[in-house]
């Protein structure tokens, strides 16, 4: 294999064992469909191995270019600081190769159809037969303090709510940003419709999933005449894996630039004018490859902003998931 290319896929990582286990199990659908590549993974935190183990790793079977991947969703503190600290540092020390940086998967039509896809598959569930004309659709983004990628999820929402022909849409974050779930979800049921659709624009599940889905099933309980189902997250949809086999193609070919206009770390955006130009670093070096659960035989105390909740620098050179 020391000809091939190779690709590196760059998890968050989580406490949460599930979370894990669907993160590899998804290389390893990414792995069969990139036969000609020579495929690892890892994390910033928490789960092992960690990302340095895993570019480690390839070198060590021979690759002389190295293609990293956010496994990540939006270009918020984690693709823009904290994955490129962590690559750039093995490029430092490794000059031979080759590291290439692609892009986050950001909007795009393949995964705009992988979210109708989960989004049906909550209707045909569904023990109603509710108009959409009646449905509320309410995305959940995972929250970050990056106004730019929060942004990104109410342009999502909008997308489907017009595509499909809902009601109305409502958007929601499991952390960081606000709304949260619970209180978007206390404003959504005085709207006055029949059906409330929850999807959580997410990767893989974890310990932020899973709170969105007791938000739900918590708004339910309360409202027993309105109807609030669970869509799935996006998982391993065939359309994502296609949306990575695109982000690895785009590396290779320059289209790894993301779109930086909004970015604050490059203009000077209401709220966050000081931060243009601060260093790009990363910020998980306390929780990297300490494990999972699992690995220390006890639930942690998890608070609002678990898995994810960090205050994040940096440049845009370049959010959640596994």
């Amino acid at each position: 294999m020391p000809d091939k290319n190779a690709v590196m896929l760059c998890g968050h990582g989580s406490r949460d064992v599930d979370a894990v286990d669907e993160f590899h199990a998804f290389t390893g659908r990414l792995r069969d469909r990139l036969s000609d590549y020579d495929v690892e993974s890892g994390f910033l935190e928490f789960a092992r191995p960690v990302i340095r183990d895993g570019l480690e790793a390839l070198k060590g079977r021979g690759a002389k270019r190295i293609i990293c991947v956010p496994g990540m969703l939006f270009a918020a503190g984690h693709v823009k600081n904290d994955v490129p600290s962590e690559v750039n540092a093995f490029a430092a020390s490794n000059p031979a190769l080759e590291v290439l940086m692609g892009r986050d998967l950001g909007i795009d039509a393949k995964l705009l159809r992988a979210s109708e896809a989960r989004i049906e598959s909550a209707e045909r569930s569904a023990a109603g037969d509710v108009a959409r004309a009646d449905t509320l659709l309410l995305v959940v983004g995972r929250g970050t303090n990056d106004p730019d990628a929060n942004a990104n999820v109410s342009k999502l929402a909008r997308m489907l709510w017009e595509g499909m022909g809902f009601g109305w849409a409502e958007v929601a974050y499991s952390g960081v940003a606000y709304p949260l779930v619970d209180a978007a979800l206390n404003r959504a049921v005085r709207l006055g419709f029949a059906r409330i659709i929850v999807f959580p624009y997410f990767l893989f599940t974890g310990v932020l999933v899973k709170r969105i889905y007791a938000w739900a099933d918590a708004a339910a309980e309360r409202n027993p005449g309105i109807e609030i189902v669970r869509a799935p997250y996006l998982n391993d949809h065939p359309l994502v894996v296609d949306c990575f086999v695109d982000r690895v193609h785009g590396a290779l070919a320059g289209d790894d630039r993301m779109n930086c206009r909004l970015c604050k770390y490059r203009e000077q955006i209401i709220g966050h004018e000081d931060a243009p130009g601060t260093p790009q670093a990363g910020h998980h070096h306390h929780v990297r490859g300490v494990g999972t659960d699992s690995d220390h035989h006890h639930a942690h105390g998890h608070h609002p902003g678990d898995d994810h909740d960090h205050a994040h620098r940096g440049s845009a050179d370049g959010e959640p998931s596994a």
